[in-house]
């Protein structure tokens, strides 16, 4: 498996863990029951999956009045796709 198939898979799982993550708050939320901290919806986002955590806050409505994710995600997904057209010029 080449080190461009792992990555792919790695983006693919983050980024539909961070929309599972979203929905469960926002489930939680609604229900009363403990949260999950922003710290750590924000950490996921940062880890890879900013694309996840955004569709997560567009389809469940969750988070998107706060300023902290709805900045905080975009800018997140601005740099990592920096980093990774960054990234792909060393592996040419």
């Amino acid at each position: 498996m080449k080190l461009t198939d792992i990555a792919l898979w790695y983006v693919a799982f983050i980024n539909a863990w961070a929309f599972t993550m979203y929905g469960i708050d926002k489930y939680k939320a609604k229900h009363g029951l403990w949260r999950i901290p922003e710290a750590a919806l924000l950490l996921v986002a940062a880890a890879g999956g900013s694309v996840g955590a955004w569709c997560g806050m567009q389809v469940f409505h969750h988070k998107t009045r706060k300023p902290k994710f709805s900045i905080g995600v975009p800018v997140i997904f601005v740099v990592e796709v920096v980093l990774v057209v960054y990234g792909f010029r060393f592996i040419r």
